[in-house]
């Protein structure tokens, strides 16, 4: 079980790996010693009934009744994954890392202090996009988090699924992220994504996801997908597993962009750019914010279907196939795969009157 202790330095908690006996905070780059028992961590989150909407959450420090105070912060993590000198090897997805990051500080003001970036070419062990390391950052997204804050989650690589066994996923997977080490540590499976950035959630705070991998329209098992039409007509589909069990916020808000469907895959690319290679989706969404296509969740959405669609046929970067195509083939396939981008979120909106900001 996971252990909660303080940071030294700046009083960030932080999950401690059961046997560790110091842990390194991702905030200040501290290092805390463990020198007596830390508390425990919260208990897992009980399932809960469709009535029962807001479960408690232990990171909501809002007083219960009364309206939260407006905190304000922005925090983020960028998550890019190469693989390099593998046979699973992307070319474009330390440069969505790159890209988005510009994009947080320029256009949205992110404070740099305040994103965490892991990719292979951050020279820290720490900051490696791991198995390991990923978890800690998700932790520290959401720790401490207040009413009026605003979170970025942001993933470029490979996703895949595996058989879900549990009865709680309606096509039978599990969606999940690769990290880095994933042959030897394994993946990252979205029901541990939902337990780590979406149920914590307190009342006021928002939390975007951009992740750009394949059988990524469920990355984050959020209760509520848009299902849209190319002409832009949408439904709102319930997710919600028939187990009743939670797979929403304790109050907060959280709209996730996701690069295609659960059964598709997405292209990694020079044919958007024209320069380098990208993740498709990653440069769609960033281009519709430039060009000023980001006024509602609905038009960027609809942009970025549009934007892939008219360039597909060019597609000759080599695209992002699930891991068992990989595995089979050696490599990727030589043949662009048409991809939808998917919308979901923890609760239903209008899609066309909602305003996009982070």
């Amino acid at each position: 079980m996971l252990m909660l202790v303080d940071c030294s330095e700046c009083r960030t908690p932080l999950k401690l790996p059961p046997g560790a006996k110091s842990i390194r905070c991702a905030v200040c780059q501290a290092v805390t010693r463990v020198a007596e028992p830390p508390r425990s961590a919260p208990p897992p989150y009980a399932a809960a009934s469709s009535n029962q909407y807001y479960p408690p959450s232990p990171y909501n420090h809002a007083t219960p009744g009364q309206p939260p105070s407006v905190h304000g912060r922005k925090r983020a993590v960028i998550c890019g994954i190469s693989y390099w000198y593998s046979r699973h090897e992307l070319k474009g997805c330390i440069n969505d890392a790159k890209c988005m990051k510009y994009l947080l500080t320029n256009r949205f003001k992110f404070p740099e202090s305040s994103i965490l970036m892991l990719t292979e070419e951050e020279i820290d062990p720490y900051r490696r996009p791991t198995k390991h390391n990923i978890r800690m950052a998700m932790y520290w997204l959401v720790q401490g988090c207040q009413p009026g804050d605003s979170l970025v989650f942001h993933y470029s690589g490979h996703g895949s699924q595996q058989r879900n066994y549990t009865g709680d996923e309606i096509d039978g997977y599990d969606e999940t992220l690769c990290p880095l080490d994933f042959e030897t540590q394994g993946m990252i499976v979205d029901d541990e994504i939902n337990d780590a950035i979406v149920k914590p959630l307190p009342r006021g705070v928002k939390l975007h996801a951009i992740i750009d991998a394949c059988h990524s329209g469920t990355m984050l098992d959020l209760p509520f997908l848009c299902r849209m039409d190319r002409s832009g007509r949408y439904v709102w589909e319930d997710q919600r597993p028939r187990s009743g069990l939670w797979k929403g916020t304790s109050g907060g808000e959280v709209i996730s962009f996701s690069g295609c469907d659960d059964d598709q895959t997405s292209a990694d690319t020079a044919a958007l750019s024209k320069v380098t290679s990208t993740g498709a989706m990653t440069f769609s969404f960033i281009q519709a914010i430039e060009r000023g296509q980001a006024t509602t969740y609905g038009n960027i959405l609809t942009y970025i279907r549009s934007n892939l669609r008219n360039t597909d046929t060019d597609i000759g970067g080599g695209v992002v196939t699930s891991l068992l195509t990989m595995l089979l083939t050696g490599g990727s396939l030589g043949f662009g795969i048409r991809q939808e981008p998917q919308l979901s979120a923890n609760e239903p909106f209008d899609v066309y009157s909602k305003h996009f900001s982070l």
